[in-house]
């Protein structure tokens, strides 16, 4: 049973590895970053995040993943230095999972969920979306939270404000996104 699961959780990984090695991949990334000005644009892949079972709490696997996670990404930016002033991270999931725990201790696949922009300029320290509850009428068919950002939306800031791309190559960039991406507040200034 236990190497059928296994088995599953790599097909859902998509063959990208568990966050434990992120913290050495981080610093490895800032240092590139540092010797290579000319890199804009990195993306790190991590796996393991598809917990049906065992889910835990300060001590199951979702904060064993968030651990490794965390250390990362504070790696990349102390690494980074003055550099993490210019830089913005994202961390993102293509879904969310279930508010309620399941019958093996883990969450299912649901629909909204979080995403953490972190760097110089960012306007951190705030949720910012919109926030009913995780009460029965404020989730999404009764299980799980609703979608109320649309992720191009903030990939979209993130585009024009960080990488600075005209509302031209935006347009081809996220063609048919609904406006309003600015609404968010995602930078400073």
């Amino acid at each position: 049973m236990q190497s059928a699961m296994s088995s599953k959780m790599q097909a859902a990984d998509n063959g990208a590895p568990l966050p434990n090695g992120f913290p050495a991949d981080a610093a490895r990334l800032a240092t590139m970053m540092r010797n290579n000005p000319k890199i804009q644009l990195a993306f790190v892949a991590l796996g393991g995040w598809d917990t049906h079972a065992r889910q835990g709490a300060a001590s199951g696997q979702l904060a064993g993943r968030l651990a490794p996670l965390g250390l990362g990404l504070a790696t990349l930016a102390e690494r980074l230095g003055p550099m993490f002033d210019d830089t913005t991270v994202v961390v993102m999931s293509e879904f969310g999972r279930t508010a309620r725990e399941n019958g093996n201790g883990g969450t299912d696949h649901g629909h909204g969920n979080a995403m953490w922009l972190l760097g110089g300029k960012i306007a951190g320290g705030k949720v910012l979306g919109d926030w009913k509850g995780v009460g029965d009428a404020d989730l999404n068919e009764g299980r799980d939270l609703p979608v109320t950002t649309d992720f191009r939306t903030v990939l979209a800031q993130v585009a024009e404000r960080h990488l600075r791309l005209p509302d031209r190559q935006l347009a081809q960039l996220f063609p048919d996104m609904p406006r309003g991406a600015g609404a968010l507040q995602l930078y400073r200034g």
